[in-house]
């Protein structure tokens, strides 16, 4: 019988994501150079483990794989183990995801590298198990081939890592291939593209898993209002209704999770993002422009209800998201028996919810991983609910619902407030309270921008990253605890707890000026755009490429990574680099400073033959140029 475990390394630092693995049996490290000098003195590989703490499949291995003790035996005696939360180093996500990329791998989390101690990569994977099976060998027996293969084929490996850094510079060159963008045709490409792509009888577009991909639907409502196009506005209204009836909508404690594991947006990956929420009210909002839809406008209510109800912190800003997880199992807290369902709600209320959520006697919900029943159900409708009556009706049984749902134990909530998704939030909260009239939402706003500009920025006038409050006995050692002389200190601040600030990467920037100047176009108030030029001048400065033009993720006194991340095409959100463009025409604009607007073509150059070639790709970018005044190379 083994002792508890003591807290490791982990313990003393502010990540929710490092902090979940503190009592683990690893002997993990944090990222630093303490990691890597043990690597070279031990003479071990590295196995880096980058993960979040909302996400379910990182949950998964931590249980069977590093709480296990005699796994951890293995790991710590041949190996150097480094922990990484991805919301809190972005950069070394992107490095590293961009090897596995590089491998042909789909990439995901948890992100699992094993590297030399010079930090380059020699074999990657996402999720891996404990015992080997299915084909697919499993920890036990792949970390002593790692032990193996690092003894006796040294020289293979590192050249394998050589190989890998190189191939990572050359797709990065290819990315930032220069070429003068045509907006127009690339906006017509990139159109037909999601025309074949898209589902008619279910929305979205391409087949599962189904992402909600809001910046692509912003795109094409653009692209219905220029062109007079109304497939292209059909399809947005078919794909946000099927979302919001489907069960990747909480329809009883609202908000949106993070994708569809299903065609049919019925059965969801449970976690729930703030970048999702403010990306997704930016869409009902502008949907609601162009169609008029009273659904649009109640889903853009119901998103700001869950993010203030949800993820506000007391300083203002809003946590990361919400785990998927809760008592050891995906979606626990969000799903129901029919049962439970007559429990809290009565025969006759009970049985209404039963069939206008269409709740199976036997659950509609199937375990992501096994595809079995698990006997529960997702809440779904059919069409939407338009009757008067029916929406006051279920209004009250919703409470009740949610109150019974209160009394199970929660899933965490990640009150870490990132700058980058903070800043979507402001932009989403600034356009909805300015569309809708609602004063609440615009103060709301100003609240959480302020919060940005005066604690989480340098004396550089940089944006800083991230931002906690901590208790007041946590160790004075603690990482990120910045030395207030240190030019990445926090500004002072009246609230009386210690902040903790990350360095600013290129997101962090952009997407506060974008905040910043959606705030000023609603309320017309010159303190934002003041600050929104601040930051962006510093952003050219310390990000910028005065060589190539377009904008690093990084700033140019970070620590160097195997090569200084610099992208332009979409994930999940927009790019950096194309949110940058738009608020860079914007602000040309808006001051009529023309520099702005130089700066802005100097970046679509940087990246013009992506834009040209996978415009699918780029749909923040086409919003930017295709919509605007791209000015002309004088």
């Amino acid at each position: 019988m083994h002792p508890a475990p003591r807290p490791n390394r982990l313990a003393r630092e502010s990540s929710h994501y490092l902090l979940q693995h503190a009592l683990n049996p690893v002997d993990w490290f944090p990222w630093g150079e303490e990691a890597f000098a043990r690597a070279r003195t031990e003479d071990k590989p590295i196995l880096l483990s980058i993960g979040y703490s909302t996400c379910h499949w990182c949950h998964v291995m931590e249980r069977e794989c590093f709480e296990n003790q005699a796994l951890a035996e293995l790991m710590n005696r041949h190996l150097i183990s480094i922990k990484v939360d991805r919301e809190e180093r972005p950069d070394i996500d992107q490095v590293y995801m961009s090897a596995c990329h590089i491998l042909g791998q789909r990439g995901g989390w948890p992100l699992t590298v094993f590297m030399g101690p010079d930090g380059r990569p020699f074999f990657i994977a996402t999720y891996i198990p404990r015992k080997s099976g299915f084909g697919r060998m499993g920890m036990l027996d792949l970390i002593p081939r790692v032990e193996e293969v690092w003894s006796s084929q040294r020289k293979d490996v590192l050249a394998t890592g050589v190989q890998l850094e190189e191939a990572l510079r050359a797709a990065q060159e290819q990315e930032s291939m220069a070429g003068e963008p045509d907006p127009e045709q690339a906006a017509h490409q990139a159109y037909s593209f999601f025309v074949q792509r898209y589902d008619s009888e279910h929305g979205g577009f391409g087949t599962a898993p189904k992402f909600p991909s809001p910046h692509n639907l912003l795109f094409l409502l653009q692209y219905a209002r220029k062109h007079n196009e109304p497939q292209a506005l059909a399809m947005v209204e078919t794909t946000l209704g099927r979302m919001r009836l489907g069960g990747l909508f909480d329809h009883v404690g609202f908000g949106f999770h993070r994708y569809s594991t299903d065609d049919k947006w019925l059965l969801p990956h449970f976690e729930k993002m703030l970048y999702d929420q403010a990306m997704l009210l930016l869409a009902y909002t502008d949907a609601w422009r162009a169609a008029g839809n009273p659904l649009y406008r109640r889903v853009v209510a119901e998103i700001v209800d869950y993010v203030v109800d949800q993820l506000a912190t007391e300083e203002g800003g809003f946590g990361s998201g919400q785990d998927a997880d809760s008592e050891g199992e995906e979606g626990r807290f969000y799903v129901w028996t029919r049962d439970e369902l007559l429990a809290v709600l009565g025969p006759e209320d009970g049985e209404w919810v039963c069939r206008t959520f269409r709740i199976q006697p036997g659950g509609n919900f199937q375990d992501e991983a096994t595809g079995k029943s698990t006997g529960a159900n997702i809440l779904h409708l059919a069409e939407d609910m338009t009757d008067t009556e029916e929406q006051e009706r279920w209004a009250v049984l919703r409470n009740r619902l949610k109150m019974a749902r209160e009394e199970r134990p929660k899933p965490l909530t990640d009150d870490g407030v990132l700058a980058d998704w903070n800043g979507l939030l402001i932009a989403a909260l600034a356009r909805a309270g300015a569309v809708f009239d609602q004063q609440g939402w615009l103060e709301t706003a100003r609240g959480c921008a302020e919060l940005v500009l005066t604690v989480m920025r340098d004396k550089k006038g940089r944006v800083l990253h991230r931002f906690r409050s901590v208790a007041a006995d946590k160790p004075a050692d603690a990482p990120h605890a910045r030395h207030p002389d240190s030019p990445d200190a926090p500004h002072p601040t009246q609230h009386p707890t210690r902040h903790l600030a990350a360095q600013g990467f290129l997101e962090d920037q952009a997407f506060v000026v974008w905040g910043l100047l959606e705030l000023y176009e609603a309320d017309q108030n010159p303190h934002w755009l003041n600050a929104a030029e601040e930051i962006t001048m510093a952003q050219l400065r310390d990000f910028g490429d005065e060589t190539n033009g377009g904008f690093f993720l990084t700033a140019r006194d970070a620590e160097p990574l195997l090569f200084r991340p610099k992208q332009a095409a979409e994930g999940a959100l927009p790019s950096g680099n194309a949110v940058s463009a738009a608020n860079l025409l914007r602000l040309a604009t808006l001051t009529g400073n023309p520099e702005y607007a130089t700066q802005a073509r100097k970046s679509a150059h940087a990246f013009g033959n992506l834009i040209n070639t996978q415009p699918h790709a780029c749909t923040h970018w086409l919003t930017a140029l295709s919509f605007g005044e791209l000015p002309a190379e004088d």
